[in-house]
């Protein structure tokens, strides 16, 4: 068995994320603590009391989940798991990925959870609430999702920024030119293009401020050569070195989401088992659409623990 770890994105976050675990392992209260020392604030609070609106705010929800992930890392950790003797990779969706570099050792757990609530401030400011929109597009192919938004554009930015599995493709831009992408995408044939209940356009160029802020912000940064390599969003592959590391931190920014062939990559490099770490299932549901027969485990309360270590074994 070849095992990767994967670390979910903003979505996967619900009110009472990862308090179970807090309850009843001190090493993931531990973790809540530095998180919330890092950011000055109780965001634990707002994690597990809500409200919902508050924790769904970009600013709030990827810390948020990265601290969550963390946290049931850590428990695993505590209990015996080494990562680098029993995981060959790990990769996170979007926001995730910095949570996968602070699980390898990369990132220090206060300096992840201060990047991102950077990261989130920059990309709701980079462009006015409004002015841009997503929209997820089911049913059709990646070829066919990029020549819709070529020909929806008409000189705005719209363009694909989730590949996140066969069939499901998300795109970003100027709200005018996604709603005529989703509209075009039901007269072509999609199952379904509906307009996601996002604050801001997401991984595409509208979102140039955001990745200058973070290439600023990154710049200050300790980046360490990672336990276990990274799978890097914008790569759809592997990398270990930090300044490599760096650069597609604020390349993925503006960039496209690669997670189908991102895990399409781990497996062509022999991972049959993937382990969704923190709070959801989102992550798991894509695997199997992208990869027939991978198995996929999710590590995010007590109860997953000892079945996960006992997989692991």
């Amino acid at each position: 068995m070849s095992v990767a770890f994967t670390f979910p994105g903003q979505g996967s976050q619900a009110v009472g994320m990862g308090k179970a675990l807090a309850d009843e392992f001190a090493v993931a209260r531990a973790v809540y603590e530095e998180v919330n020392d890092a950011l000055g604030e109780k965001l634990s609070d707002i994690m597990w009391n809500g409200p919902a609106d508050v924790l769904t705010l970009t600013r709030n929800a990827q810390p948020a989940l990265m601290a969550a992930s963390i946290a049931a890392l850590r428990v695993l950790e505590e209990k015996g798991l080494v990562l680098a003797k029993k995981v060959a990779y790990v990769a996170g969706h979007s926001l995730g990925e910095y949570s996968a570099l602070a699980a390898s050792g990369a990132l220090s757990l206060g300096d992840t959870a201060r990047l991102l609530r950077i990261r989130g401030d920059a990309m709701q400011k980079a462009v006015p609430v409004g002015e841009g929109a997503m929209a997820a597009v089911l049913g059709l192919t990646m070829d066919e999702v990029k020549a819709i938004t070529a020909e929806a554009a008409d000189g705005e930015v719209c363009q694909v920024a989730n590949d996140n599995a066969t069939g499901q493709v998300v795109i970003s831009g100027a709200r005018d030119a996604i709603e005529r992408a989703a509209a075009l995408a039901k007269e072509k044939g999609a199952k379904r293009a509906l307009l996601l209940p996002v604050s801001a356009p997401f991984h595409c160029a509208l979102m140039a401020p955001a990745a200058e802020a973070m290439a600023e912000a990154l710049a200050g940064i300790t980046i360490h050569k990672p336990a276990v390599p990274v799978v890097a969003n914008v790569l759809a592959s592997s990398v270990s070195e930090p300044e490599a590391i760096r650069k597609h931190l604020v390349d993925q920014v503006t960039g496209m989401v690669r997670w189908s062939e991102s895990v399409a990559w781990l497996a062509g490099n022999g991972v049959d088992c993937l382990f969704e770490i923190g709070t959801g299932k989102v992550l798991s549901g894509l695997a199997k659409r992208i990869v027939k027969g991978i198995e996929t485990f999710n590590v995010g309360e007590p109860a997953d623990i000892d079945l996960a270590l006992g997989k692991l074994a």
